[in-house]
């Protein structure tokens, strides 16, 4: 009898499993409708197992969907064939979404699996898609009928970019170019993927471990950050840095170890070049060859041509024209940079030579020598909350927005979350924070969409956006005080978070702006960081809430050039070595370390106490960022937000709202219009190049009326940076 209720109690444990099971299947939180706050993703319902399924429901319903379209039997016509297919693929893109901004914010090695597994299918599936001979027939056949097809501006966009789109992804090519292609795109995808996990492997497996006395230099809040650090690791009193860089600026700008800050500052070099398992030269070779002929297949030189040829830049050559008219100017202030700090240097190291690694240390020297400023005294007045206040506040007197708080499923614990309210107290969206390093975390800061902004049945889908950052972590003494970097990033990726959030694009598809366009509306909001207005709203003394003085705003503002040089030719060496590798005609095997040495610094003679920026090895904006051939556009970007910022200096009010709403309706417009006539309305002429330049301190503050209307060298200057618009850049 004993043995019998066992048995029968075995029977409804596994059938009560089953159940679950099968309900645990029914049930994919990534394929259903959210009965969420706000429709954000159901976060705490996400398991990893969902993933593949979803992905692969996801995609059959797009195909679905495609079919549908290819198999109407009547004349293709906008309504049924490119409406239809701007609404197609709704649900890959909710479940793409979530898991392509998970994979970079909280990744995992279960995760990455599932990324190496899919990807490939995704770009299988896209190529299934924009290569249907049928779907492209019907797309063309309504591009061909434009002239007579009586439609408004805005259609006759979205059948164009369509159009477009289908073209440079080979629907005209045939037979078997069309299946390279294929190939072509499945293997790149898969490289992405492998480049990205060898980085983040390098980006955490570093650790530079130190006793209390080799701390000579390092402020106290420096110090309690590694300490703490240490204490994570299970270390006890030793101090830990690392890679990132909240650890690793302020020890490169403080320690007072010449050899501690070299380890530190080659092992961050070296990352993806150490000939081990996650080495990345071989794959960027792998990049190369296959874009390479991926260009070449789609009729163009070289892959730089390629993606170029769908900016605002037009050509290679005008973007080469933009940045060597900065160069210059650029390594020739760097230059006086190092001769300034050459005297600091060599009294405490005579007959030595000044290398990278000492640049962040004596550059801070110089600043406290000219302008008696250093980051430390400024650091108490710029706490993560003041800060993201004060980005709150700027929104809400340019664009009349709120914020509030609220609760809502998270996918990590540290991760903050808003609810954004229009000016009439509408709901625009949903934003994200999540600020600070951890392992499963990529490097750098980003801003994206959980759920994009677009139309259904009529009523606008409200956007789920987040900012993700690895800034400095507050420490059991202190909040988490940011540098003025930092604080210029946050006020950068908010400026990409408000033009999501104020986006009302009625066709998914015209969502998006070009490349080169996309970094004003981030940029433009750098320029109100420190300005003094503002300054007094938000930056207030952790522990005392005083007001910044105006001393240190003076301060501030004297020294805006500082180390301008060494910023300028970091991001333009960058640009540069991006176009470089990037416009490789036929591809040979290469070593990408030595390519790069020699375009920087035999053919352009960049300065040996810089090393660029990113090196090939860890440059994921080009290799598995998104950013391939298009690093410049942070450069064109600029010369749009410094020309678009010099509206309200001009009407003599920083905050002024009759300007800030002909910018929203910029943002808000998305990809609408091309990004020159949307930034024509906005301005009502071409942006003036002249500004960035001005900005950086590279040129003088043109002089309004030269006097005998003689010519100076702003003239001259400015003669030079308007030929650049002679080529390119619609």
């Amino acid at each position: 009898m004993k043995r019998i209720v066992t048995i029968f109690t075995l029977l409804l444990v596994m059938m009560n499993l089953s159940c679950q099971q099968q309900k645990q299947e029914a049930v994919n939180p990534l394929l259903t409708e959210w009965n969420t706050p706000y429709g954000v993703p159901p976060f705490d319902q996400i398991e990893l197992e969902h993933y593949m399924p979803a992905f692969e429901q996801a995609m059959a319903a797009h195909v679905a969907e495609i079919e549908a379209i290819t198999a109407n039997q009547e004349e293709p016509t906008f309504e049924n064939t490119i409406l239809k297919f701007d609404d197609a693929g709704r649900l890959l893109e909710q479940v793409s979404l979530i898991f392509g901004m998970l994979s970079a914010a909280d990744t995992n090695p279960e995760m990455q699996e599932i990324e190496a597994e899919v990807m490939p299918l995704l770009s299988a599936h896209s190529d299934r898609i924009l290569l249907n001979e049928k779907l492209f027939a019907r797309v063309r056949a309504v591009h061909d009928q434009l002239p007579q097809a009586g439609l408004n501006k805005k259609q006759e966009r979205l059948v164009k970019k369509i159009y477009t789109e289908f073209v440079r992804s080979g629907a005209l090519l045939e037979g078997e170019k069309k299946e390279r292609l294929k190939a072509i795109n499945e293997e790149l995808s898969t490289v992405s993927v492998e480049y990205a996990r060898h980085l983040l492997a390098e980006n955490n497996a570093f650790q530079l471990v130190l006793e209390q006395k080799e701390m000579g230099g390092l402020p106290q809040g420096v110090r309690d950050q590694a300490r703490e650090k240490a204490q994570a690791l299970g270390l006890g009193e030793k101090f830990v840095f690392t890679l990132h860089k909240p650890s690793l600026i302020p020890f490169l700008t403080y320690s007072t170890d010449r050899a501690l800050r070299e380890k530190l500052y080659t092992a961050y070099l070296n990352r993806g070049n150490n000939d081990d398992e996650n080495d990345n030269k071989q794959l960027i070779n792998d990049f190369v060859r296959l874009r390479v002929e991926k260009a070449n297949l789609l009729g163009y030189e070289n892959y730089s041509a390629y993606v170029i040829a769908n900016e605002m830049a037009g050509k290679t050559s005008a973007v080469y024209n933009l940045l060597d008219e900065i160069w210059t100017p650029a390594v020739e202030r760097a230059q006086k940079e190092v001769e300034a700090m050459l005297p600091l240097f060599e009294k405490d190291h005579a007959g030595e030579k000044f290398q990278p690694w000492d640049w962040w240390y004596y550059a801070e020297k110089v600043r406290k020598r000219e302008y008696s400023l250093d980051e430390e005294m400024l650091r108490p007045y710029f706490s993560l909350e003041n800060v993201r206040g004060g980005i709150f506040f700027l929104a809400n007197r340019l664009y009349g927005v709120t914020f509030r708080p609220i609760l809502v499923p998270l996918y990590h614990e540290e991760v903050t979350a808003y609810e954004v309210l229009d000016q009439d107290q509408s709901h625009l969206g949903v934003l994200y924070f999540d600020f600070h390093p951890r392992d499963g975390k990529g490097q750098g800061a980003w801003c994206g969409n959980y759920v994009e902004q677009s139309y259904r049945e009529g009523k606008r889908v409200a956007p789920v956006v987040s900012i993700v950052c690895n800034f400095t972590r507050p420490t059991a003494s202190t909040p988490a005080l940011l540098t003025l970097d930092e604080t210029e990033t946050l006020f950068h990726e908010f400026g990409h978070a408000m033009h999501f959030l104020l986006h009302d694009v009625e066709y998914r598809s015209l969502s998006e702006v070009e490349g080169d366009f996309v970094e004003l509306p981030s940029q433009i909001m750098e320029n109100w960081a420190f300005h003094p207005e503002l300054l007094k709203n938000y930056a207030l003394h952790y522990r005392t809430n005083d007001v910044i003085p105006q001393h240190l705003i003076e301060k501030l503002k004297r020294s805006e050039f500082f180390n301008q040089g060494f910023m300028t030719t970091e991001l333009v060496a960058a640009a540069l070595t991006d176009l470089d590798i990037h416009s490789i005609t036929s591809y040979e095997p290469f070593d990408p370390v030595a390519f790069e040495r020699n375009a920087l610094y035999e053919q352009r003679k960049m300065i040996p106490e810089i090393e660029p920026r990113y090196r090939y090895p860890y440059f994921s904006h080009i290799f598995d960022g998104g950013y391939s051939a298009g690093y410049y556009f942070y450069i064109w970007a600029e010369v749009l937000d410094k020309d678009a910022f010099a509206a309200f200096a001009e009407s003599g009010d920083y905050f002024n709202r009759e300007i800030a709403a002909r910018f929203r309706t910029l943002l808000e417009s998305g990809g609408e219009k091309d990004g020159m006539s949307l930034y024509r309305d906005f301005r009502g002429a071409d942006p003036d190049k002249r500004a960035m330049l001005v900005g950086r301190g590279l040129i003088e503050k043109p002089v309004e009326e030269p006097e005998n209307g003689a010519e100076n060298e702003t003239a001259a200057e400015t003669e030079k940076v308007e030929a650049v618009a002679d080529e390119g850049w619609h």
